[in-house]
């Protein structure tokens, strides 16, 4: 039998000050009311007992979102990325941080400031993080997830693998949410692949489209055909 639907609040859940706070201060790129629309659906998402998963850890701005709703839901939030950044966070590019820099090794290593971000947060012991990339650690999943938020690399290779790896993980009744989704061709480099894949899931008869909140995406997973 499928798990239920949740009915989603009248008002919807919005963290407490210290979540909000401690995603607000740590190093990322997500807008703050997009970061309240990502927890609202991973508090819905979370009444399903299950864990909530996001790809594409980066600093662990988002982390902090879903881990604040894993807690007040009673279930994990897990955190897919290799931590040697993306495309566009590669030195020469607008979106590199030179403090992400290994000084030993001089290539990107976002993983020393995702623990410290967890830690001043005080959720370490709501995230599992699965340090590898999305394709190989996805191969090995085989339980169903709550929530999959993807929000890894921007081009359509790294988008559909993301996409093909962990959609069908997403329960009945769970929520696909997509970040940087942009429509206008001018943003190719930046939200032109999550846009396709977008338009996949919506195109598979798999999802349902929730409201979306600037570039992300929420869809409900109500059917099979992924």
């Amino acid at each position: 039998m499928p798990a239920p639907t949740p009915t989603p609040p009248p008002n919807p859940p919005a963290p407490g000050p210290e979540i909000l706070a401690a995603f607000e201060a740590a190093k990322g790129f997500m807008p703050v009311g997009e970061g309240l629309a990502l927890y609202a659906a991973a508090a819905e998402a979370g009444r399903l007992g299950l864990p909530l998963l996001e790809v594409g850890t980066y600093c662990g701005r988002s982390t902090i979102l879903l881990a604040g709703a894993a807690r007040e839901a009673g279930v994990t939030a897990l955190t897919v990325d290799h931590h040697r950044g993306s495309e566009e966070q590669q030195p020469g590019w607008d979106y590199h941080d030179p403090e992400t820099v290994d000084p030993e090794l001089g290539v990107m290593d976002t993983l020393p400031a995702f623990r410290r971000t967890l830690h001043r947060a005080g959720l370490e012991d709501h995230v599992v993080a699965l340090v590898g990339r999305s394709p190989e650690v996805a191969a090995l999943w085989n339980s169903p997830l709550a929530l999959v938020f993807i929000d890894g690399g921007h081009t359509d290779e790294h988008a559909t693998a993301d996409y093909e790896g962990w959609a069908p993980h997403v329960a009945e009744g769970g929520l696909l949410v997509i970040h940087d989704v942009f429509p206008d061709p001018v943003d190719e480099f930046t939200g032109q692949a999550p846009y396709r894949v977008y338009l996949r899931a919506l195109a598979s008869g798999a999802f349902t489209e929730l409201p979306a909140t600037d570039s992300l995406r929420v869809l409900r997973r109500t059917g099979d055909g992924i």
